[in-house]
């Protein structure tokens, strides 16, 4: 059996907006197939509930074996919580995130600068109410500048049992050591592969991925519908009768 392992934002679907209405419905019916032939399919995202079904839709949402919100630290099954996390960002961390977010370089902030999730807090310097051009300057500047990089290290040099990791185009993740999107591969049997855009040294899909039997480092959610549907063809290769 094989669990296939998805990150969402910049995985399945363009950065923190829906999935292209296309790919949806080759997904459905990709994932359909995938449990007739009995694999399993998860959704692993660092975002909570309800981004994740504001961009995926609740359909596959609920259609997926599982799906493990804010890093794994919240597991939903047919749309109903199976466990979660009861950590809380302490706060003498929460008095550092504040002290780095206000000494920034970046010219401008919105609001939403430290959003607490269940088990693990994301953190901000521009905001996560920015616009989206706000979004695409800072991540081209962030490249260039690597504050969330620095601000990571700094947290990680200052909270021995915190990981901070980057998340997406303009955050960064922060949750208790090992309690990443690696948590969940002991809980599945089977070969795990997994599939995310942050699977470099630092970034928040870098354990799970290097943890996987097998990992796609995508670019963006076209290049994981390319795979996908090379991963189709060769199923139907297998399953073609021998003349």
């Amino acid at each position: 059996m094989i669990n296939y392992l998805f990150d969402v934002d910049g995985t399945l679907t363009p950065s923190r907006k829906p999935m292209v209405l296309d790919f949806k419905t080759y997904f459905k019916f990709w994932l359909r197939t995938q449990q007739s032939s009995g694999n399993k399919v998860y959704l692993v995202t660092g975002s909570d509930k309800d981004k994740t079904i504001e961009q995926v839709g609740e359909e596959i949402w609920k259609t997926v074996d599982g799906s493990y919100q804010n890093a794994g630290n919240q597991l939903f099954v047919n749309g109903d919580l199976v466990f979660e996390s009861d950590w809380e960002m302490p706060k003498d961390l929460e008095s550092v995130a504040l002290d780095l977010i206000g000494q920034s370089g970046w010219d401008g902030t919105a609001d939403n600068n430290i959003e607490k999730r269940v088990g693990m807090v994301n953190i901000s310097t521009i905001g996560r109410d920015c616009t989206d051009k706000q979004r695409a300057d800072y991540y081209e500047w962030d490249k260039e500048n690597l504050e969330r990089e620095t601000i990571a290290d700094v947290i990680n040099s200052n909270f021995e049992d915190i990981e901070a990791v980057i998340g997406g185009e303009i955050s960064i993740d922060i949750y208790p050591k090992g309690k990443d999107k690696s948590q969940i591969l002991g809980c599945l049997e089977g070969k795990n592969i997994f599939f995310g855009d942050n699977c470099y040294l630092g970034g928040n899909d870098y354990t799970i991925s290097e943890a996987a039997y097998e990992k796609y480092h995508v670019a963006d959610w076209t290049q994981t519908r390319d795979i996908l549907a090379v991963i189709d063809k060769i199923r139907e290769i297998e399953l073609e009768p021998v003349k």
